[in-house]
């Protein structure tokens, strides 16, 4: 009979809305809790949610939130005789896991054993064959010659993933359509998994076409029971890393669900393990499901399951640690109505994803809880989005009686929870929840990939409309009539104001309607065109919302000054519009000569030197952040004259990296 073991305070070693999460959990059941933080995270909100806390280092995770001698010296500080990983960082090392052990620190989690046997993909699988359980065709071979690699690709044929034995996220791993396109895969994935898992080891593993992404929530315990909470479909991806998760699948019958239940428990059985997992399948056109890989920890989507079930996971976790029997027995589990989760990330879908930092000036999610509305977040308002870590930053959680429930709910959550301050995913995430794959439940893993490369109109930058701008125009003249800066003779009733919102400008002409209480401005969307009356009726400082009458019809949206910028939120998009002033910076337009970082990141590979020859397109460098690579790309053919970065080195946004010569027309 296993020994319960008393745990009294937890450290947390994991950073954002997953410490935040475990810490409300643990403060329920009356657990002390220790946060740690980096020096770029000093002022998170996990780090004041938690009872004590514990710098580890500086910003860099390979420093701070991956240095395990100082994740156990803040346990040993403090007196936390627990340590929960989260998911990410050091939450399927198996060298932590032991670590922990050794020091006597209680890790919450599987054993050192079972996260090794699952954290080596290739291994896995072995296992997975000798349990019974369906695996998809690969290479699992130790041999990891590159001739090697693309001798066996070409024998599996293709589409085919180079996938990382090591980690998750998608890191590590590369969709391959074609024979030439292996070299630079295998290269890109071995240099990504090796700085994020500190393994290069690579397998490959054949695509499933229009596959879809279903896993399966288990649950053990030392005393040998071991159960499943339904399953999660996590099909919405992009590169292979999930966007929106829902439970149930709109796919699973229930005959499916016992089969793949029976086969993730059976997995978990093989390996003895205990705690929380996630077993992952690919399933294809026909539902057969295949194994793909194990999560040995909670999953960034675990809420949906906590939605349709009743039962909090973490705190699962927490009794499972302690060396306490599961709480439900198969039988006594129920699953009820339906959820979605979407991820919320700091990125620019309409430039190719790519992650954005910067300070927050407006996160007041309180504003969207109503009934069935889950918010998980790790940032506040005023704090900073850096480029050391995810770029994801909350998670927007839903339940419904059904489907269509869930998915109207989703929609007005999005709209009603704006992030200001830098892009982010929101519209893109509404769009998606909106589209008709989605509501039909077709979606495919390669499918938001394949609009990306065919520029699909989801994908193409919302564009504000001209009753937007209208709305603009009355908010900027209503605030210059209260502005006793603005200079403006008050004899003059109608004048001219020039905005700018993303890359348009329009000079609109503007006129205070009879009666200085009224609230109404005439709008003309050019100076010469006919006026549209736009009667502001309210405008709270608090929650932003601007009720205004247009075309005879009274309507209610986000409207959020920040500085001299206005916001206005339309359906999950954010429209910021500025008066263009009459002395623009003529420095701001884009100069062929200078490569700028696009955002702040680590150089992961140079590809020209001092005297190259560059064509418009060509690759020049590319920068690692937030889990994501991007391509610097020459914007004219000419000489390089000066490179001034290396492999390594840690560059900011718009830093200088490489200047070229343009090549004169004849």
């Amino acid at each position: 009979m296993p020994t319960a073991t008393l745990i009294h305070k937890i450290l947390i070693a994991n950073r954002g809305e997953i410490a935040c999460r475990v810490i409300r959990t643990a403060r329920k059941l009356g657990y002390r809790t220790v946060a740690v933080f980096s020096e770029a995270d000093a002022q998170a909100p996990h780090v004041a949610l938690a009872d004590e806390a514990v710098c580890i280092g500086p910003a860099a995770a390979s420093a701070s939130y991956l240095n395990v001698q100082a994740l156990l010296d803040a346990c040993r500080q403090t007196g936390a005789n627990a340590i929960h990983p989260g998911y990410g960082f050091l939450s399927e090392n198996a060298a932590f896991a032991q670590a922990c052990q050794d020091a006597g620190v209680t890790f919450i989690g599987p054993s050192p054993h079972a996260i090794r046997v699952m954290g080596d993909k290739a291994g896995a699988k072995q296992e997975m064959i000798k349990a019974g359980v369906p695996t998809a065709p690969g290479y699992l071979g130790a041999n990891q010659d590159d001739e090697v690699l693309i001798a066996e690709a070409k024998r599996l044929g293709f589409p085919l993933l180079v996938k990382a034995v090591s980690g998750g996220g998608g890191r590590g791993m590369r969709l391959v359509h074609q024979a030439d396109e292996l070299a630079q895969a295998i290269t890109s994935a071995r240099r990504e998994a090796q700085s994020a898992f500190g393994d290069g080891t690579l397998m490959l593993e054949r695509l499933i076409l229009d596959g879809r992404h279903i896993e399966i929530q288990v649950f053990a315990d030392s005393h040998g029971n071991a159960v499943y909470i339904g399953e999660r479909d996590c099909t919405a991806q992009r590169r292979r890393q999930k966007v929106i998760e829902e439970s149930p699948s709109p796919v699973v019958n229930p005959a499916m669900r016992a089969a793949m239940g029976r086969d993730a428990v059976l997995a978990a059985k093989a390996i003895g393990y205990c705690g929380a997992g996630t077993i992952e399948y690919i399933v294809d056109q026909d539902l057969n499901h295949f194994f793909l890989e194990m999560n040995t920890r909670l999953q960034v989507e675990h809420p949906v399951t906590e939605m349709i079930s009743g039962l909090d996971l973490v705190e699962w976790q927490l009794r499972v640690a302690a060396g306490q029997p599961l709480p439900l027995t198969q039988d006594q589990i129920t699953l009820s109505g339906h959820a979605i989760e979407a991820r919320l990330y700091t990125e620019d879908p309409y430039a190719g994803f790519a992650p954005q930092t910067g300070d927050i000036t407006w996160w007041r999610p309180a504003q969207a809880l109503f009934e069935g509305v889950r918010i998980d977040d790790g940032i506040v308002e005023g704090g900073t989005v850096t480029p050391h870590y995810d770029p994801m930053v909350a998670k927007l959680i839903v339940h419904g009686r059904d489907r269509d429930d869930a998915i109207r709910r989703l929609i007005a959550t999005l709209d009603d929870a704006p992030l200001l301050g830098l892009k982010h995913n929101a519209r893109f995430l509404r769009d998606l929840a909106d589209h008709p794959r989605f509501r039909a439940g077709t979606m495919t893993t390669a499918l938001i990939d394949q609009w990306l490369l065919d520029n699909e109109a989801i994908l193409q930058r919302p564009v504000a409309s001209d009753d937007t701008w209208l709305l603009a125009a009355a908010l900027h003249a209503a605030r210059q009539q209260g502005d006793q800066t603005v200079l403006r003779s008050s004899s003059v009733t109608a004048y001219d104001i020039s905005l700018s919102c993303d890359s348009a400008k329009r000079t609109l002409r503007v006129q205070a309607a009879q009666g200085s209480t009224s609230g109404t401005y005439e709008v003309s969307p050019t100076p010469t065109s006919k006026a549209t009356p736009v009667r502001l009726i309210s405008h709270d400082a608090t929650t932003g919302i601007a009720r205004f009458e247009l075309h005879g019809v009274q309507r209610r949206l986000r409207a959020i000054w920040s500085g001299d910028e206005l916001h206005i939120v339309v359906q999950a998009a954010v429209f910021v519009f500025t008066e263009v002033s009459a002395w623009p910076d003529q420095g701001k337009a884009q100069d062929p000569s200078r490569a700028l970082s696009p955002v702040a990141g680590t150089v992961a590979q140079v590809l020209v030197k001092l005297g190259d020859t560059v064509e418009v397109g060509q690759q020049l460098l590319s920068i690692e952040a937030m889990k994501m690579e991007m391509w610097l790309l020459a914007q004219a053919p000419g000489v390089v004259t000066a490179v001034y970065a290396v492999p390594g080195d840690q560059v900011q946004a718009k830093a200088l990296l490489i200047n070229i010569e343009p090549t004169k027309e004849d």
